[in-house]
């Protein structure tokens, strides 16, 4: 897809106006330049230009507010002059995967006064020796050269101290309420062994009752058993006839 098809499809619908971060990576410059991008994007902060065959920046409009130029992967190999006329606020460029051969191409990044993170990686310039010394040297506002300082302190994502503190703040609430959760889940716990404690107790008491009511009903029967054998004649006992049958008998 070429570039200004690309442009538009990320437009959405949106006036230039209203884009602050426009990416536009492995898409097909046209003779190498950059099209489709023009100065009504006045308030796009991040412009991503990577592996579109750029040859040259010779054409990238007036951005006061962009901050963010990535133009890794590439064959740009000069005319970097034009960069610091256009984009005067720019803090992080990345031409990684370029041609850049010599120190030299890169002394117009000096009038970028706002410049702190430059990337070099895959360049033939790296290969020189006291690289990383003569580039801090010719560009002395830069903080970090291919993701380190001077002191080979490797950047942080934010670049700044603040998101790291507030990072921990964050960490620190999410460990105190994680704590406070496993206490809670601790007396829920507790509260739930004592109320099977309290029912094993009421388990216990009425087996024993049980127990206790199925020896008294035990005792009951064999009382019942006792009176029934005590009221029925003994076996191979003769009943006793009644003189008053005798009677009967002789008057027959």
């Amino acid at each position: 897809m070429d570039m200004k098809k690309r442009v538009s499809l990320e437009l959405r619908h949106r006036s230039p106006t209203e884009v602050q971060e426009l990416v536009l990576d492995n898409c097909r410059s046209s003779e190498g330049k950059i099209e489709g991008i023009t100065e009504e994007f006045s308030n796009l902060e991040l412009l991503s230009l990577i592996n579109v065959g750029l040859t040259s920046v010779s054409d990238i409009p007036k951005l006061d507010k962009l901050k963010k130029l990535e133009l890794s992967d590439n064959r740009i190999s000069g005319g970097l002059e034009v960069l610091a006329e256009r984009l005067v606020n720019l803090t992080h460029l990345n031409l990684s995967g370029n041609k850049f051969k010599d120190i030299s191409t890169l002394e117009p990044l000096k009038k970028l006064p706002q410049l702190k993170s430059l990337d070099l990686f895959n360049c033939e310039v790296t290969n020189l020796a006291d690289y990383r010394e003569s580039i801090f040297k010719l560009l002395p506002q830069l903080t970090y050269l291919d993701g380190y300082d001077i002191d080979d302190c490797e950047a942080s994502d934010s670049d700044g101290e603040g998101d790291g503190v507030e990072d921990e703040d964050e960490e620190e609430g999410e460990s105190e309420d994680f704590e406070e959760e496993e206490e809670e889940d601790e007396e829920d716990v507790v509260a739930e062994d004592d109320d099977d404690d309290d029912d094993s107790g009421d388990d216990e008491d009425g087996e024993v009752n049980g127990d206790v009511d199925s020896e008294e009903d035990e005792e009951d029967e064999e009382d019942e058993e006792d009176d029934d054998e005590d009221s029925s004649p003994a076996k191979g006992e003769k009943r006793k006839r009644d003189p008053e049958d005798e009677d009967d008998e002789d008057d027959d």
